[in-house]
């Protein structure tokens, strides 16, 4: 065995390489971007900058809300220092039915997804209402750091 059989390895999963999140310079975030504070992926609400102190960096305060529980956070970075930009994708899914608290959805290539629930209050209501009159809905599903959401609904076109 050559020295260089140890490094083979096979992997029984790939992925593209896109992880949870990826680094930005605080300075270089924006209001309406998104950011992680204290582990959860937020939009940016408010932030505003401090000027360079006696010792030192000048200082961001960022005010954002919570994109899954709509909490609102805050946090103060210099702003020369990196900060988590959590990669968050919307999707619009065709809701085939709704089951056990969960929504039964199909991606417009016909694969299934049955893992994203309910949503709580008026949305889940207004989804639940909408599809028990029989209505073709698309639902928009918000996904950010291995959570997902349903934000909106809204009524298919006719012939879609």
């Amino acid at each position: 065995m050559s020295d260089d059989e140890q490094h083979n390895q096979t992997f029984e999963q790939a992925n593209a390489g896109a992880s949870l999140t990826f680094p930005m310079q605080c300075s270089a975030l924006r209001k309406n971007g998104h950011v992680v504070i204290k582990g959860r992926p937020c939009k940016i609400v408010d932030m505003s900058t401090s000027k360079t102190g006696k010792h030192g960096h000048a200082k961001v305060h960022l005010v954002a809300i919570d994109i899954f529980t709509g909490k609102k956070l805050e946090d103060i970075s210099p702003s020369t220092h990196n900060m988590d930009v959590p990669n968050v994708s919307r999707n619009e899914y065709q809701l085939v039915n709704v089951d056990d608290g969960f929504l039964n959805l199909m991606t417009a290539d016909g694969a299934a997804k049955d893992d994203v629930k309910v949503p709580e209050g008026d949305l889940g209501k207004q989804i639940e209402t909408d599809f028990n009159d029989g209505k073709d809905l698309l639902v928009t599903i918000v996904s950010a750091m291995g959570e997902e959401q349903a934000i909106s609904v809204k009524e298919a076109p006719k012939g879609a």
